[in-house]
């Protein structure tokens, strides 16, 4: 048996129109999908996606592609689904990792970039930095050097969005309109990078989140941005193919029962009934 470990998304830190086409850098939290792949009888109950890698990396390997009947696959993860958390790119990353240590086959971020992107849209959380990402087609894999110390209240909305239905919306229009502020944000996520200054990313995030408002909006984003800039916490992301948002912030300099307080009193919490607090970490499949 083999074991694999990808991490869940809080939405992106940034996503949009960028160098000729939609780029977008996840923001990979401490939340995981843990996949064992081992000999012997497929459980009846499967994801589709984690045999759909099986078979890919059987093909890709040129490996008899009948092996794929006496591989079972087992999982668990309480990633919520069709939130905008990367709960299929974990599966499909994690299922990827251990099915090539199972065979003894190395598998290098790059090659299951490619690979995953063949399924579906993919989140950069499959990359241990922060990474700028074509999600769509892999071609562009720009990594920072900075790993963030941030804490997030992740705001989870009921409301489902499935990635896939998403992309097959034509967005392109407002996606150029949006490209001055996408580059402003942008040049405040560089800067933040260089500078590992916090609150330039908060404000580069809050940016992106901005522009995401024309094609996803979010309930109660003007308050949330209020809460934002009243309580001095970094700022804000989204889930821009997704429901969820987090709010960006240092336990250690800011208080999260206030939040939690703020959102009540102010009846947001009734658009977003689960609060979790995470953390921003590494990506990359463990």
């Amino acid at each position: 048996m083999a074991e694999a470990a990808c991490p869940a998304s809080c939405g992106e830190l940034l996503q949009g129109w960028l160098f000729g086409g939609e780029k977008l850098i996840s923001c990979p939290i401490d939340w995981f999908s843990c996949v064992s792949v081992s000999e012997g009888v497929p459980i009846p109950h499967e994801r589709p996606r984690m045999r759909q890698i099986v078979n890919l990396l059987l093909d890709y390997w040129q490996e008899p592609p009948e092996f794929t009947f006496g591989l079972r696959i087992e999982y668990q993860s309480t990633i919520p689904i069709a939130k905008g958390m990367a709960s299929s790119t974990a599966d499909i990353a994690a299922t990827a990792q251990a099915t090539a240590r199972l065979l003894g086959k190395s598998l290098e971020h790059t090659e299951l970039a490619q690979l995953c992107v063949k399924l579906e849209p993919t989140d950069s959380t499959i990359f241990k930095p922060l990474t700028l990402f074509d999600h769509l087609t892999a071609q562009t894999q720009i990594p920072f050097d900075w790993q963030p110390d941030i804490d997030i209240l992740l705001l989870e909305s009921p409301k489902t969005i499935l990635t896939k239905a998403y992309h097959q919306q034509v967005h392109h229009s407002q996606l150029r309109a949006n490209a001055p502020l996408l580059q402003q944000a942008w040049r405040q996520f560089c800067t933040a990078n260089q500078r590992h200054d916090h609150y330039r990313l908060g404000e580069a995030c809050t940016l992106s989140a901005i522009a995401s408002q024309s094609l996803l909006p979010k309930p109660c984003f003007d308050p949330l941005r209020d809460l934002a800039e009243q309580t001095g916490i970094y700022g804000l992301n989204v889930a821009h193919s997704g429901s969820v948002v987090g709010l960006l912030f240092d336990s250690h300099r800011h208080d999260a029962n206030y939040l939690r307080w703020w959102l009540h009193q102010k009846k947001i919490s009734r658009h977003y009934p689960k609060i979790h607090q995470v953390r921003l970490i590494a990506g990359g499949v463990r």
